[in-house]
């Protein structure tokens, strides 16, 4: 299998990966941090896709995809801090004043879960990080200790995935997600 990660540029694909399955639903469409909240919360239906169109065609768009072929089969949301919820988060410290860039979250559709992908998509999360020039990125997985994370929950990425991918522990958070407390990782780049 030879998976490939791209910068998130098609829409279509980018709806497959973090859309729902009615046009109608208000769903994450993973804007939960690349947005403000007020407007996170104020956004119902259509209007949330349409503000993923419209950051799709932004430059750096907001993440990259991972394809196997022709098919996407992974997301990775990776953004400036500075550009993220992240930036005000008063559970997620600071490390320095280094414009860092955030990975927060990587999906595997069904089906091809368990064949590395995400290893395969964060390493491409940190590509295109550094691609754009970013001196480092982190994220914000949770410290499960090698335990079972919920699917539900899994989004935000566990600490043995990114020290795989050569990130460090930077600092502790306040931040716990399904009874796991999360960590900042953090790679210089």
């Amino acid at each position: 299998m030879a998976i490939e990660v791209r910068p998130a540029t098609a829409f279509e694909d980018v709806a497959t990966m973090v859309g729902p399955k009615r046009p109608e639903a208000t769903v994450c469409w993973c804007l939960s941090y690349r947005i403000p909240s007020k407007l996170n919360v104020s956004l119902r239906g259509a209007e949330r896709g349409e503000l993923v169109r419209q950051l799709v065609a932004q430059d750096p768009p907001p993440g990259v995809l991972a394809y196997d072929g022709g098919e996407v089969v992974g997301w990775a949301a990776v953004h400036p801090r500075a550009d993220t919820s992240f930036a005000r988060n008063r559970r997620i410290p600071q490390v320095d004043g280094q414009d860092a860039w955030s990975v927060w979250c990587l999906r595997v559709r069904p089906g091809h879960r368990g064949q590395g992908i995400s290893h395969t998509l964060l390493a491409g999360a940190v590509e295109f990080a550094r691609s754009y020039g970013a001196p480092a990125i982190e994220g914000y997985p949770v410290d499960n200790r090698g335990r079972k994370v919920d699917l539900t929950m899994a989004y935000v990425g566990t600490r043995k995935l990114f020290e795989d991918a050569g990130f460090t522990k930077a600092a502790d958070t306040g931040s716990i997600l399904n009874g796991y407390p999360r960590v900042l990782m953090r790679l210089e780049l």
